[in-house]
């Protein structure tokens, strides 16, 4: 059967820039794999898809005009109940075969086939294969209901009487099947082959597309616009590295993935052009003049080769003039009182000392129940002094005990309070002119990290322990109050503090104990009405969130859960644990050591008492069987040597000398019954038992790792 391009276009009012991109994706996709399951796309087919501002489109090669025939087998009934003893239809067949349009006779082409237990009648037949009309109408309707929209509008038609409800007002309607119109009507408008191109410079209005091929092209051309987000975007990035290289040597565009999707759906033909602005602003600080560009103009700030601001900056406008003068003398005048705005907070902040702001952070509501800002800081502050004090650093006390204490006042700020996302930022240029250290300046800027999935972490043991105390109140408060995350809810970002408590631990040299950190949190929330202790929550928390991203670095989840089912609260030991875990099983005993030890802790479990005797409670004299004697004599000379190399940190060391236990484990189970009637010999083998088991489950508990 010949197949031939599709093309479906909707055209729009400006859709909503941060999402373009994925309804563009969803879009399209949806399209296609409903029309793959209609049959209509074939094994050739390829889908592309098109999201611009002012439309959304998807182009599907090798569609087929009509889907195939299909054949489907229809059960009917049993046969014992749709045939006599004589093999002759009964009323109840005779009923069913009418109600699908069939007479008697089409009682002998009926197949006979077992089913389960039964044996029951089939009816094969045809069933025809759906129009495109009718395939594209459904898949149609299912891409737009699709459409990650959280809001949308509600709009009348032309006609005045009737209302639709779309993300915004939908203007025409494409759908064409190589050169043909393909029947079809969504958002209360029918299909043509009429679009419009760039609302300025196209050159022709509308456009009227002949091809379903040449949409692209058609509005490249005639149109001004790039209709592919990904093209788009990488004519955006050309155009600002070539605009960068003209402005001066060195120079290079902020790099910036999220402003770049921005502007290539806020653009439909886009051209970059340089600007500036007087250097005399530059005495801002540059994370304020960079933010205030990207957020309320969608410049893009140019670096020097250090990495500095420059005055220079670049815009990515909508419109090619032969003369863009008009378009950057414009952008220049909307920059100017962006930045008098910037300068003007950060002067007036500077007037006052963070010092000075702290008393009214007792005015600031943090939580209901949790109390104000101020109490909070607090809070923090004495879980950073105990920290900083298990590290036994009386330097290192006194400036995480001032970075904490100072960490929150620059919330209290002009410039913050214009931009949030400068908090911390700030707090460190003004603790540099109050005449802090960088050591304690740092720290202040660096306690928020890291803010995201790949952030860096702070910079200092400073600003890590400040970071450490800052999350850890914010858990135990919360959690001790019953605030806790459900589904996919987490107003306060507690799953990010987690993760950023677990980066800290497993990437720095802070060696806590995760335990000893969560007790400390408790014991510092310990005065805050109807606070509950909420250590073990946070600790299951913690290990939850901990699981998940060493499976996203591709652990396996059996390593994951052998070395965290032992629960190793020196987080930066796990590490080297899954390293170990993955190297022992590499190694020829070790499926028979796991599943020695699986058997040993199952007979463990089931003993009286548990049976989990110290390893001195062992016995020799009651070592009656070879094969007992021989398995404590290699526990006393393996499990020392894999003991010291555990100690030493070599984890992979410790797991490959227990190797060596295979033989004496398998004779002790092939020779030796543990739960005699004898209790003193009973008790005297599990206690041997006992110490097998912690000598084997140190580094992981090799259980979990059976296969």
């Amino acid at each position: 059967m010949t197949t031939q391009t599709l093309l479906v276009e909707i055209l729009v009012e400006e859709l909503p820039p941060r999402s373009l991109k994925k309804l563009g994706e969803v879009f399209a996709d949806t399209l296609f794999d409903t029309l793959r399951a209609a049959a209509l796309a074939t094994a050739q087919s390829a889908v592309t898809a098109y999201a611009a501002p002012r439309r959304l489109a998807a182009r599907v090669t090798h569609v087929l005009a009509v889907a195939a025939d299909r054949p489907v087998a229809q059960k009917l009934m049993p046969v014992s109940v749709g045939l006599d003893a004589n093999g002759e239809a009964t009323p109840a067949l005779l009923k069913k075969l009418a109600a699908l349009g069939l007479a008697a006779d089409a009682v002998p082409a009926l197949r006979r086939a077992p089913d389960g237990k039964t044996e029951s009648l089939f009816l094969d037949r045809a069933v025809r294969g759906a129009t495109l009309a009718e395939g594209l109408q459904t898949a149609l309707e299912a891409a737009l209901a699709a459409l990650p929209v959280p809001k949308v509008m509600s709009y009348q038609l032309a006609d005045g009487w009737r209302s639709v409800r779309f993300v915004r007002p939908a203007h025409a309607l494409v759908a064409l099947h190589g050169a043909d119109v393909v029947p079809v009507a969504a958002l209360g408008l029918n299909a043509g082959r009429q679009t419009e191109g760039h609302r300025f410079e196209a050159r022709v209005h509308p456009l009227c597309l002949e091809q379903a091929d040449d949409y692209a092209e058609v509005l490249r051309r005639e149109g001004a616009v790039i209709a592919s987000f990904a093209e788009r975007k990488s004519e955006i990035a050309r155009q600002l590295a070539a605009a960068a290289r003209a402005a001066g040597a060195g120079l290079t565009p902020i790099e910036d993935e999220a402003l770049l999707d921005e502007v290539a759906a806020l653009t439909e033909h886009p051209n970059v052009l340089t600007g500036a602005f007087d250097p005399e602003f530059l005495a801002v600080p540059q994370e304020c003049l960079i933010l205030t560009r990207k957020a309320n103009q969608k410049y893009f700030p140019l670096l020097d080769a250090e990495g500095k601001l420059t005055h220079r900056f670049l815009i990515v406008a909508n419109l090619s003039p032969a003369d863009p003068a008009a378009i950057i003398r414009g952008n220049e005048r909307v920059v100017r009182p962006r930045l008098a705005d910037a300068r003007f907070f950060f002067e007036q902040d500077k007037k006052k000392t963070l010092e000075a702001r702290l008393p009214a952070l007792d005015k600031v509501v943090y939580h209901n129940r949790l109390g104000s800002q101020g109490e909070r800081s607090r809070r923090a502050q004495a879980i950073a002094v105990a920290l900083a004090r298990k590290l036994g650093d009386e330097n290192l006390e006194r400036a995480a005990q001032e970075a904490a204490r100072l960490a929150k006042a620059d919330l209290l700020t002009g410039m913050v309070g214009e931009f949030p996302e400068l908090q911390g930022v700030m707090g460190r240029y003004y603790a540099l002119n109050d005449g802090f250290s960088v050591e304690v300046a740092d720290a202040i800027e660096d306690h928020y990290r890291p803010r995201f999935s790949g952030d860096d972490l702070p910079r200092g043991k400073t600003g890590r322990i400040v970071a450490l105390a800052d999350k850890l109140e914010t858990l135990a408060g919360l959690f001790g109050i019953g605030q806790t995350p459900t589904g996919d809810k987490d107003p306060f970002a507690l799953r990010r503090h987690a993760l950023g408590i677990i980066r800290i631990l497993m990437e720095s040299d802070l060696d806590f104990s995760l335990a000893d950190l969560l007790a400390e949190a408790d014991r510092c929330l310990a005065a805050v009405p109807g606070f509950k202790p909420a250590a073990a929550l946070l600790a299951d928390f913690i290990f939850e969130r901990l699981a998940g991203a060493l499976r996203e670095k591709g652990y396996t989840a059996q390593e994951v859960d052998a070395v965290l089912g032992l629960r190793p609260q020196r987080l930066r030991d796990i590490p080297r644990r899954l390293a170990a875990a993955r190297d022992f099983l590499k190694l020829p005993e070790a499926q028979a050591l796991i599943a020695a030890n699986k058997r040993v802790g199952n007979i463990l479990k089931k003993a009286e008492g548990g049976a989990a005797e110290a390893a001195d409670a062992v016995d020799a004299a009651l070592l009656k069987e070879a094969a007992e004697s021989a398995l404590f004599a290699a526990l006393q000379d393996i499990a020392p040597r894999a003991d010291a190399a555990f100690e030493a940190g070599d984890h992979t060391g410790s797991l490959k000398t227990l190797a060596a236990l295979r033989a004496p484990v398998d004779a002790f189970f092939d020779q030796v019954m543990v739960n005699v009637d004898d209790a003193a010999l009973r008790a005297n083998r599990l206690a041997l038992l006992a110490r097998l088991h912690r000598a084997m489950n140190r580094v992981a508990d090799l259980s979990r790792l059976f296969a």
